[in-house]
């Protein structure tokens, strides 16, 4: 069976727009789509508690809209009391995708996540993804998905993620690599001048890129793909690629021993508080 879809509603707006993106991908996907409302009980450090039938009118209007929009859609709403963290790190651990408004249930300032949907984002078991409420892709969701990769270290885990989203779309898919032109003497002085060394080297690039899209393309030949070699840091690039884009993926390691602290990665960090459509954070080894 199909893990379910998750996610956090609080009766906000930005709730809501996560909500029904959640729904859409519930029915892209053939899963299940479960509300959860956290009441925060103060402390905010305690797990939460058992789940609760009562919800606070915003979230059961919401819950009302998102079941009358997709009615093909098996929906359930749950309240729990305590700590939004906990309440959705639990939910993370049996679900197949965890969704949160760009609040993130907290506090937010204009784009900015709120620190529940960071923590969230970095210490998920399962892929989140954050969901602006005036993001400005497409409202259809028909923009192309842009996954960032580094073509020497590519992540099965994250292209998975991303073809998979392109081919329950119907879209094309950017793969996007960042990278910084070298200097120093010996492209300075080099015989062929700078700008050819650095045309060679992002050429060279781009076909490492392209040999790491191949199986991918294999296994998803009906989604068009195309890849980028961009100069310049990793965030800024994808920030850059999600205008128009219906969703941005990016990863996120996680630790490699069990005490290790979970760690969301700049790059992420980054794109999540500013890219211009939703965001997936996906995590791997």
């Amino acid at each position: 069976m199909k893990r379910a879809v998750v996610v956090g509603v609080d009766g906000s707006a930005q709730s809501e727009a996560a909500a029904r993106w959640a729904a859409e991908e519930a029915r892209r996907s053939g899963r299940v789509l479960r509300m959860l409302h956290v009441a925060a009980d103060g402390g905010g450090l305690a797990p939460a508690d058992e789940p609760t039938d009562r919800l606070p009118a915003p979230v059961a209007e919401i819950r009302d809209r998102v079941a009358a929009g997709w009615p093909e859609l098996t929906i359930s709403c749950e309240q729990v009391t305590g700590s939004p963290y906990y309440a959705l790190a639990a939910a993370g651990e049996r679900a197949g995708l965890l969704v949160l408004g760009s609040r993130g249930l907290g506090a937010v300032v204009g784009r900015l996540v709120g620190s529940v949907g960071l923590r969230t984002a970095a210490h998920s078991r399962c892929p989140v993804v954050l969901v602006t409420e005036r993001a400005d892709g497409p409202a259809d969701g028909r923009g192309e998905v842009v996954v960032g990769i580094q073509s020497d270290r590519p992540c099965d885990a994250v292209l998975a993620f991303a073809f998979e989203q392109a081919a329950r779309r119907g879209v094309a898919l950017r793969a996007v690599e960042a990278w910084t032109p070298p200097t120093g003497p010996y492209v300075t002085e080099a015989p062929l001048g700078q700008q050819a060394i650095r045309e060679s080297l992002a050429t060279a690039r781009l076909v490492h890129l392209q040999d790491a899209l191949g199986r991918w393309r294999e296994k998803f030949p009906g989604v068009p793909s195309e890849a980028e070699v961009v100069g310049g840091g990793a965030a800024d690039a994808l920030r850059v690629a999600s205008r128009g884009a219906s969703l941005v993926v990016v990863g996120r390691r996680a630790p490699g021993q069990p005490m290790a602290a979970p760690h969301l990665g700049t790059v992420a960090h980054v794109v999540l508080h500013h890219a211009h459509s939703p965001v997936a954070v996906i995590p791997h080894d």
